[in-house]
């Protein structure tokens, strides 16, 4: 870690809390003019840092979303074994795709204050204000001649984030086929899978400078951290994780906790482990044997949900009596 990382990563455990000038040049193992350099750095991150006479420096809250402290507590092999940070970007799974031409960034974390083309699933726009949400993508460069399955991908998605909300803040998550994190009853969270062919370098970017085609996966997800959207800016009810646990929350903990288990549950898709990843979805889905509505190819689709199948999708027995496999990629479920 750099002094300014070391000096954030102190501040930051003391939860607001003044620290003496002493006592964090003593953490960070640096001068008074090394703080001061990684108080400019910091300040220069974004970061907003208090000096009171007599008590020292304290990290004012909230918190900027920061590198540093997401990957100190993340637990991951593969998502988000690197994490960037902006201020703003158009969007953040745009800048996943375009991450994937440089060298080795499978796994990459891309994070935002604010988007301003954020998008969801269908053509929708992703609304959040500034500073106050978690807007999230991982970039996966799969290897030649392997694919993950592109319906299981946003199932493991949504049962990561529902167990990410349940560590961080106690809030309890159900799940809506297919990208819908519900709490309460109203939306908290939604994700966004795409995949592309992307013209990139390999690794060894010295050995050679030709570009190859490599197949990407990005996963986007949006988390309504401190704020939810207007009403009438969005089609269906929607909340924020602080209205539900009654105070702001801290978001760097959160981006945490969602790469670590979503690192997880990636691994287990990779690995074919479909059965496990079925069941964790079937325990939050008060979907089955329930009469839905769902939009798919431009025609909707009536009738009672038989299974959720990370492979065959949404499995429905319409009102004609036929058996239907919905793919989550591409299908909505409407009421």
């Amino acid at each position: 870690m750099t002094p300014a990382d070391q000096v954030l990563a102190f501040l930051y455990d003391r939860r607001g809390s003044f620290a003496a000038g002493e006592e964090v040049r003593r953490a960070a193992g640096i001068g008074q003019a090394g703080l001061d350099r990684a108080l400019a750095e910091l300040r220069g991150r974004g970061h907003e840092l208090e000096l009171l006479p007599g008590r020292g420096w304290r990290l004012v809250p909230p918190i900027r979303l920061d590198a540093c402290l997401i990957e100190r507590t993340a637990r991951t092999r593969r998502v988000g074994r690197s994490v960037i940070c902006f201020a703003e970007v158009d969007s953040t799974n745009d800048v996943a795709f375009a991450s994937a031409r440089q060298g080795d960034t499978d796994g990459l974390a891309v994070l935002a204050e604010l988007q301003h083309k954020g998008r969801g699933r269908l053509g929708r726009k992703w609304i959040s204000p500034p500073a106050a949400n978690l807007q999230l993508s991982v970039l996966l460069i799969e290897p030649p001649g392997e694919h993950l399955p592109c319906e299981a991908v946003p199932v493991a998605a949504g049962v990561a984030v529902a167990e990410a909300i349940e560590a961080v803040c106690t809030a309890a998550c159900r799940l809506k086929w297919p990208n819908d994190v519900l709490v309460a009853g109203a939306k908290a969270a939604g994700i966004l899978v795409e995949r592309r062919c992307q013209a990139g370098q390999g690794p060894d970017r010295d050995a050679s400078r030709r570009e190859t085609s490599r197949q990407c996966v990005v996963i986007g997800v949006g988390i309504n951290v401190n704020a939810a959207p207007p009403a009438e800016e969005v089609d269906r009810p929607a909340t924020c994780l602080a209205d539900q646990v009654g105070g702001p929350l801290e978001r760097n903990g959160l981006a945490a906790a969602v790469l670590t288990h979503l690192d997880r549950w990636i691994a287990a898709v990779a690995d074919g482990r479909l059965d496990e990843l079925r069941d964790a979805w079937g325990r939050r889905c008060g979907m089955l044997n329930q009469r839905v509505t769902v939009a798919f190819a431009g025609r909707d689709h009536v009738g009672r949900v038989l299974d959720i199948s990370p492979l065959e999708g949404l499995v429905l027995l319409d009102d004609g009596g036929a058996q239907l496999h919905l793919p989550a990629m591409g299908s909505t479920v409407r009421c």
